[in-house]
């Protein structure tokens, strides 16, 4: 699903305007992106938790000449799923 099929399906469930929906989705994403960067974390009870994390820097290979290469630290984001999230997901799975 991407983010006009999330949207499309707000639309068909709530009744609202799609432009309505299409804000609040972007407004949405904007708030959750903003807040991360800022270096909290965002917590939907049951979905899911979106933080960052840490990636040390490392030496790796270009696959294609086999060399070594110095890659640098990067923050990440992470996202640990909720309970909920889990449960709906391994009971979709185990029932098919």
């Amino acid at each position: 699903m991407n983010k006009q099929e999330l949207v499309d399906q707000v639309v068909a469930t709530t009744g609202q305007r799609n432009a309505v929906v299409a804000a609040a989705v972007n407004a949405i994403i904007a708030a959750v992106t903003g807040a991360v960067a800022n270096g909290e974390a965002v917590q939907f009870i049951g979905f899911g938790t979106f933080a960052t994390g840490a990636r040390a820097a490392r030496v790796g290979r270009n696959p294609a000449t086999g060399a070594e290469m110095r890659i640098a630290a990067a923050k990440t984001v992470r996202f640990t799923a909720g309970k909920a999230f889990k449960a709906a997901v391994n009971a979709r799975w185990l029932a098919t």
